[in-house]
C-alpha cells in the first residue's frame, strides 16, 4: 500500500512468457508494441521503420508475413532488429512455419482464419521447435462461423469461447508459450470480451482496440478500451491500432501507460490549455519543448503554465517548472522550489538545458544505486 492509495493498481497475476528477450506477464512491466505498415519483403524500408519505432520506445514489433517473399525477408530483417520481432500471419499456417524458421521470437494467429486444428499443430511444432512465443490473436472480425451462427453476432461470450478452445489446443499440444487477444473495434465490446477472459484463464493478455481510427480519434478510443482495462489491472501488453505512423502508435501508448503510472519513460509535460492569462505563448512553447525533449529517456516531469493561477501548484509537484508571469519573464522551479527568474526569450533554451542536466543527473544517481547494491551482492557472496 503506497502513500496515495487511490493511484494503485493491482495487476491481475498472469503466467510470464518471453517474446525473445522481452518478458510478458507476470510481474514484468506492461510492454508497448507496434506494425509496420511496410511491405516486408521490402527489407531495407522495413528495417528502417523497425528502428525508428524502436527509437520511440517499442519493446516489440510486429511485421506482416502474407506471401513467401515476406517470410523470406524475415531473416535479414530479425537479425537487424533491435526489438524481439512478431510474425503476423493470416491464413496460410506455412508462412508460420517459414517464420519460426526464419528467426521470429514470437508467432501472431489468427484461429478463426489459420485452417484446420491440424494445421495449427503443424504451427505449434514449430514455435517449439524454434523457441517461438504464439498470439492467439481473436477478432471481432474474423470469428469461426459456427461461433457466429450459435450467437447471432460477435459478442463477448463467442470471443472467449474462440479464445478457450484454442488455448485448448496449445494446451493439447504441450505448449504453454502463449498470450491471447481479444480485439474488437468497438471499445464496450473489447473490454467486455478481455474482462470475462481475465477470469478465465492466467494466459497473459494483449490489449488492443482494433481498427480503432486515425491518429486522434484512434488514439481517444484506444485511450478509453486500453485505460479502463489498464485501471482494472488487466493487460500485460498493448498495441494502440492508428491509421497512422506506427511510431504514433508507439508514443500514445507510453502516453497512456504513464498517466496510469504503469510504465515511466522520458519527460512527462504537465501543460495548461492557455488562455487570456498567459504570460507567454504556451502552445508554442509546448510543441517545441515536446520536439526538442524526445531524446530525454529518463523518467522526469516538467510543467509548462501560462500563468500565476495554477502554476506554482503544479511545479510544486514536477522536477522542473516554468509559470509565467509579467513583464516578459517568468519563474523557474526546481524541485518544486521557485528558483530563479528568466526572461521568456530564453525560456526553451533554458529549460531544455535544465532538463538534460536534470536527466544526467538521475541517471548518474540511478548507476551509483545499481553500483552499490551490486558491491552488497558481492559481499554478501
Amino acid at each position: 500500500m503506497s502513500i496515495r492509495p487511490w493511484r494503485d493498481i493491482a495487476r491481475r497475476p498472469s503466467r510470464k512468457i518471453r517474446v525473445g528477450k522481452v518478458e510478458v506477464g507476470g510481474d514484468a512491466p506492461i510492454s508497448v508494441q507496434t506494425m509496420t505498415n511496410t511491405l516486408t519483403h521490402d527489407i531495407r524500408g522495413t528495417i528502417a521503420q523497425v528502428r525508428a519505432c524502436a527509437e520511440a520506445g517499442a519493446d516489440i514489433v510486429r511485421v506482416s508475413c502474407p506471401d513467401e517473399a515476406s517470410t523470406k525477408a524475415l531473416k535479414t530483417i530479425v537479425a537487424a532488429s533491435p526489438v524481439p520481432i512478431v510474425a503476423d500471419i493470416h491464413f496460410h499456417y506455412k508462412r508460420a512455419i517459414e517464420a519460426a524458421e526464419a528467426g521470429a521470437a514470437c508467432l501472431r494467429i489468427n484461429p478463426g482464419n489459420i485452417g484446420s486444428d491440424a494445421k495449427v499443430r503443424e504451427v505449434v511444432k514449430a514455435a517449439k521447435d524454434h523457441g517461438c512465443s504464439i498470439r492467439i490473436g481473436v477478432n471481432a472480425g474474423s470469428l469461426e462461423r459456427d461461433l457466429l451462427e450459435r450467437y447471432a453476432e460477435p459478442c463477448p461470450e463467442a470471443m472467449v469461447e474462440s479464445g478457450l478452445r484454442h488455448i485448448r489446443l496449445l494446451e493439447d499440444n504441450d505448449f504453454q508459450e502463449y498470450k491471447i487477444s481479444l480485439k474488437a473495434s468497438d471499445v464496450f465490446l473489447t473490454s467486455a470480451a478481455y474482462m470475462a477472459m481475465a477470469e478465465a484463464t492466467d494466459a497473459p493478455l494483449h490489449l488492443g482496440v482494433t481498427e480503432a481510427g486515425g491518429r486522434v480519434s484512434g488514439s481517444i478510443k484506444s485511450a478509453i478500451g486500453l485505460g479502463n482495462l489498464l485501471w482494472a489491472g488487466i493487460g500485460d501488453t498493448i498495441r494502440i491500432s492508428l491509421s497512422a505512423d506506427p511510431v504514433e502508435e508507439v508514443k500514445v501508448g507510453y502516453e497512456i501507460l504513464k498517466s496510469l503510472n504503469l510504465r515511466h519513460k522520458g519527460v512527462t509535460i504537465i501543460s495548461c490549455p492557455s488562455c487570456a492569462r498567459q504570460g507567454f505563448d504556451v502552445i508554442r512553447t509546448v510543441a517545441m519543448l515536446e520536439e526538442r525533449l524526445e531524446h530525454v529517456k529518463t523518467p522526469l516531469t516538467l510543467s509548462i503554465i501560462g500563468c500565476v493561477v495554477n502554476g506554482p501548484g503544479e511545479a510544486r509537484e514536477t522536477d522542473i517548472g516554468f509559470t509565467g508571469g509579467g513583464a516578459g519573464s517568468g519563474m523557474v522551479y526546481l524541485s518544486g522550489a521557485a528558483d530563479h527568474k528568466i526572461g521568456n526569450g530564453e525560456m526553451i533554451d533554458h529549460i531544455v538545458d535544465l532538463v538534460e542536466q536534470k536527466a544526467e543527473a538521475l541517471e548518474a544517481e540511478r548507476a551509483a544505486a545499481e553500483a552499490e547494491e551490486a558491491a552488497a551482492g558481492q559481499a554478501a557472496q
